[in-house]
C-alpha cells in the first residue's frame, strides 16, 4: 500500500507531455478508423464461402471469436513485455500486425485465409491495452477518467468516419476497405516510428521476466486474485459476452433483418460514432463532477439493458426505427462505461504494473469476446434474431447486481 501512495502522490503532480497525448490521441483514432472501416462488408466477404444466411452468420461469429481467442494468449503477454522493455516497441510491432492482418483479410481467395488474417490480427491485438498502459503512464491518475473519455471520444470520430468510408469503398469491392484499413494503420506505425516518445521512465520499468508472467493463464489467476478488482472484473466480463455477441452479429441482423446493404450498416456505425462524441463531450463531463466511476459505470449498463430491450423489439417486430433508438441507448451506456471501467481498473495498480494490469484487463475482455460470439451466433440461427439481445438483458442485469454489490461492500468498509 505505501509503494501504491508514494506512486499517487508523485502522479498529482505530474503534468501531461502534449507530445505523448498527441500521439496517443491520433493513434486510437486511426485505430478507430482502422477497425470500423471494414466492419459493414464483412458478411459479404464471407458470404461467396457459405451456402446459406444461417451458415454465414455462424462463420462471421466465429471470425470475431478467433480473433478474441488470439488476443486472449496474447494480450497479456504483451502487457507483461511493454512493462518490461516499454511501450513503444509493443505498440508499434502491434499496429504493424494489425495491418498485415487486414491485408490478409483483404486478399481473401479462401475461408481459411480469412481466418488467417484475423489470427494474425489477434496475435498482435495488445494495441488497446498498450495505448490504455501508455495513457496511464503520462496521466495522474485523478485525470485518467477524464482522458479516457477523450480517448472514447476520439474512437467516435473514427468510428463516425470509417464505417461511411467503408460502406462507400465497398463500390470498388468488398475487399476495398480492407486495404484501406491497412494503409491508414501503416501510416499510423511511421507516424510513431518517426515521432512517438517512450512513456514508461526505465525506473518503473519491471525488472525481469520469468515464463509463469508470460503464461496467460496464471496472468488471469494473479489478477482476479486481486480482492478490489474481482467483483469489477466480473461484472464486465457479464456485460463485454453479449456486447461481444451483438459487435459480431451486428452487420448480419441488420442483413437478414432489415435487409440494410453496406452503405446503410456503416452510416449506422457513423450515427454511433457520432452519439458517442456528445457523450463524452458534453455528458461525462458533467457526470464526473457529481458521481463517482462506479455510479457512472451503473448507470452505463442500465442504458445498455434499455438498448437490448429495444433491439429485440426491433427484430421481433422487424421496425428498424426501434433498432435505431436502441442503438442509441445502448451506445451511451457503452460510452460512459468504457472509461468509469478504465479509470478505476488504472488507478488500483502502480506504474510498474499498467501494462500487465491493461493487458489481463484485454485478456478478460478478449475472453468474453470469444465466448459472446459463438454462444450469439448459435442463439442467433437457433432461437431467432431477438436471442442475443435478449442474452444481453439478462446477462448485464446480474452484472449491475454485481458492481453494485461490490460499491456497498466498499461503501461499508469505508
Amino acid at each position: 500500500m505505501s509503494i501504491f501512495r508514494s506512486h499517487h502522490t508523485q502522479n498529482t503532480t505530474q503534468t501531461v507531455n502534449k507530445h505523448a497525448l498527441l500521439f496517443g490521441l491520433i493513434s486510437v483514432f486511426l485505430c478507430g478508423i482502422g477497425f470500423s472501416i471494414i466492419a459493414p462488408v464483412v458478411p459479404f466477404l464471407v458470404q461467396p464461402y457459405t451456402s446459406s444466411p444461417g451458415e454465414q452468420a455462424i462463420i462471421v461469429t466465429l471470425l470475431t471469436s478467433v480473433y478474441a481467442l488470439c488476443v486472449f494468449f496474447a494480450a497479456p503477454i504483451l502487457g507483461v513485455l511493454s512493462d518490461k522493455y516499454g511501450r513503444r516497441p509493443l505498440l508499434l510491432l502491434c499496429l504493424t500486425g494489425s495491418a498485415i492482418g487486414y491485408f490478409v483479410f483483404g486478399m481473401g481467395g479462401a475461408l481459411w485465409v480469412l481466418f488467417v488474417g484475423r489470427i494474425i490480427e489477434g496475435i498482435t491485438g495488445g494495441s488497446i491495452s498498450t495505448i490504455f498502459a501508455y495513457f496511464a503512464d503520462i496521466i495522474p491518475p485523478e485525470q485518467r477518467t477524464k482522458y479516457f473519455g477523450w480517448v472514447s471520444a476520439v474512437v467516435g470520430i473514427g468510428t463516425v468516419i470509417g464505417p461511411t468510408v467503408g460502406g462507400l469503398l465497398a463500390k470498388f469491392g468488398y475487399s476495398a476497405p480492407m486495404f484501406v484499413g491497412a494503409i491508414i494503420t501503416v501510416l499510423n506505425v511511421v507516424y510513431g516510428f518517426f515521432f512517438m516518445p517512450e512513456s514508461l521512465n526505465k525506473n518503473n520499468r519491471l525488472k525481469e521476466i520469468s515464463l509463469v508472467k508470460l503464461n496467460p493463464f496464471t496472468q488471469l489467476a494473479h489478477i482476479l486474485a486481486m480482492k478490489n478488482l474481482q467483483r469489477l472484473f466480473i461484472s464486465a466480463f457479464l456485460l463485454w459476452i453479449p456486447n461481444g455477441s451483438l459487435q459480431a452479429v451486428f452487420s448480419q441482423f441488420t442483413l437478414d433483418t432489415f435487409s440494410w446493404k453496406p452503405v446503410l450498416i456503416g452510416l449506422m456505425f457513423s450515427i454511433m460514432g457520432v452519439q458517442d462524441i456528445i457523450s463524452q463531450g458534453f455528458i461525462m463531463p458533467k457526470l464526473l463532477m457529481k458521481s463517482s466511476d462506479k455510479q457512472i459505470a451503473i448507470l452505463g449498463m442500465v442504458s445498455e439493458i434499455i438498448g437490448y430491450c429495444l433491439i429485440a423489439l426491433s427484430a421481433l417486430f422487424s421496425f428498424y426505427p426501434l433498432f435505431i433508438i436502441g442503438m442509441f441507448i445502448f451506445g451511451f451506456g457503452d460510452s460512459i462505461f468504457g472509461p468509469s471501467f478504465n479509470g478505476m481498473l488504472s488507478k488500483s495498480v502502480d506504474a510498474s504494473e499498467q501494462g500487465r494490469i491493461q493487458g489481463g484487463s484485454q485478456s478478460i475482455q478478449a475472453l468474453a469476446r470469444m465466448i459472446g460470439p459463438i454462444v450469439g451466433g448459435q442463439i442467433y440461427v437457433s432461437l431467432g434474431h431477438a436471442a442475443p439481445a435478449i442474452m444481453g438483458m439478462i446477462l448485464i442485469a446480474a452484472a449491475v447486481a454485481v458492481l453494485y454489490r461490490r460499491t456497498q461492500l466498499s461503501q461499508t468498509s469505508i
